[in-house]
């Protein structure tokens, strides 16, 4: 009996040190085909490739142009026209007299400039004209020629002094487009923190995929080394076929959750690289390696602080102040619009007349015909139902969407507050499941050196590898949960591009 106990110790010394020096047994960080990439190179790549991000930062652009293109109102128009007219009145008779012909030309030239100012709604019409005819009437086939000409120029001003004074549909238009631009422009900051939040998250889960992956093969190879070592003793005799076939069955459950720790990794790691390009088949045949590991580093969590960031930097909060803002254009529009429209009107200008066209342009610039005018004009809906109505209704909205806002506030304070407990339980749990990992290490040795004095059943000991695996796997997700509570936390403060020092101005 005491060989057969000296062989059986020889041979688990031998398949023992043959899964130590095994590579084929042995995790590895290598990765075949590896592109091996940080947190940060990631980060970058999005920022330039992700679609999202890419889509999101076209709005912005295009609100620019609009904004730009409602400042249109206050160009300048420049008209001109000009005209030649040809009459001829032949003579004739009346009660024996004969009337003489007449030939008459005239050339008509005017142009002018309009438009409005900004700020106040004022109206511009520069306008000048000139006249020239050529008069020719024939009596007894003698003619008589004469010649005059005359013109003006001066400028008339509209200036409303209720209705469309402070602020006017054009107004309206360019304040409502900036407000546009300023949402969209927190739609792109919030666009490229979701997909920040989003990589850091997928990155985490791919460095979790592949430590799981390390400790099913662990598991693997525990279970295969009990295998042989059983088959050791089932061969001299001295364990039952019923271990044997324990073994085997344990060794068939962790190839199969290799297999599927295996799909995970894939499915994770094709998670990050749709993050991270717009080309998928450019990395669809490189495995990508993180150059980090999963840490569990000392934040000192303060609710008041996070509160505080969440209030002032939030992109989609501030869009909700935006929205506010925008229905109090409207509404600072439409209670413009219950005012009469009371406008004074002024005329101002000289006249020039002549015989030509010089003499005409002589004058004017002389100044010494003159015309002016001034005036106003009222106009009074009488009873304005649509306006007021319109106000009442714009009152309302602005109500609701006050209250929408205090809503929305008031899910984001619970939110960060949600955020910063999870992450305070995840930092707590990292330290929890290392220690149970560490214990569990230590239960199986204890058991592996019982069992090897036959004190302990294949079973108890392929229980307690199961529990070291279990933990082993527990502490991974432990710590992957707590850097990715971390990034939520962030995201849901709207801190991640400060704290990750990316710049929206020089995002490509």
């Amino acid at each position: 009996m005491k060989y057969f106990a000296v062989v059986f110790l020889c041979a688990l010394l031998v398949v023992t040190a043959a899964a130590q020096t095994n590579p084929s047994l042995v995790a590895t960080n290598v990765v075949p085909n590896g592109r091996q990439m940080s947190l940060q190179d990631c980060i970058q790549q999005a920022l330039v490739h992700n679609l999202d991000v890419q889509i999101q930062r076209y709005f912005p652009e295009i609100d620019l142009y609009n904004l730009r293109g409602s400042f249109g109102l206050y160009d300048p128009v420049l008209s001109m026209s000009g005209a030649h007219n040809f009459n001829v009145q032949p003579g004739g008779f009346y009660e024996g007299l004969q009337l003489p012909s007449e030939t008459v030309k005239n050339d008509d030239f005017s142009s002018g400039i309009t438009g409005e100012l900004p700020f106040t709604g004022l109206k511009y019409d520069l306008s000048g004209d000139v006249n020239q005819q050529h008069f020719l009437q024939l009596t007894n086939n003698v003619p008589d020629r004469t010649e005059n000409s005359a013109g003006s120029i001066g400028i008339k001003l509209t200036q409303p002094l209720l209705k469309n004074l402070w602020i006017d549909q054009g107004r309206l238009t360019i304040l409502v487009n900036k407000n546009t631009l300023q949402y969209d422009e927190q739609g792109f900051r919030y666009q490229v923190i979701t997909s920040v939040t989003a990589v850091e998250n997928a990155y985490y889960e791919l460095i979790f995929a592949l430590e799981n992956l390390k400790v099913q093969q662990e598991a693997l190879d525990l279970s295969q080394t009990q295998l042989d070592q059983d088959q050791q003793r089932l061969t001299i005799g001295t364990l039952a076929e019923l271990s044997v076939q324990q073994d085997k069955s344990q060794v068939a459950q962790n190839q199969a959750n290799l297999i599927t720790a295996q799909s995970t990794l894939e499915t994770d790691e094709n998670t990050l690289k749709n993050l991270i390009t717009d080309n998928y088949s450019d990395l669809h045949n490189s495995d990508i390696q993180p150059a980090e590991t999963l840490t569990a580093p000392l934040v000192l969590f303060n609710l008041q602080d996070s509160w505080s960031r969440g209030m002032t930097e939030r992109p989609d909060l501030i869009q909700y102040r935006l929205n506010v803002n925008k229905v109090g254009i409207q509404l600072k529009f439409d209670r413009n619009q219950l005012f009469p429209e009371l406008d004074v009107i002024g005329t101002y200008g000289w006249n020039g007349v002549g015989e030509i066209y010089n003499e005409t342009f002589g004058q004017i610039n002389q100044g010494n015909a003159p015309y002016y005018s001034v005036g106003a004009q009222l106009s009074v809906p009488l009873a304005n139902q649509s306006a007021r109505n319109q106000v009442k209704s714009d009152k309302v909205s602005l109500k609701q969407v006050v209250l929408k806002l205090k809503q929305f506030e008031q899910s984001v304070l619970v939110g960060i507050d949600n955020a910063v407990k999870t992450a305070q339980s995840d930092y707590e749990s990292v330290d929890a499941t290392r220690q149970a990992r560490i214990y569990a290490e230590a239960a199986l040795d204890a058991e592996q050196r019982t069992y090897s004095v036959g004190k302990a059943t294949t079973f108890e000991v392929l229980t307690y590898q199961n529990n070291l695996t279990a933990a082993r796997g527990q502490e991974i997700r432990a710590l992957a949960n707590y850097e990715e509570a971390l990034a939520n936390l962030y995201a849901a403060e709207g801190s991640t591009l400060d704290r990750l020092g990316i710049n929206i101005e020089s995002t490509p």
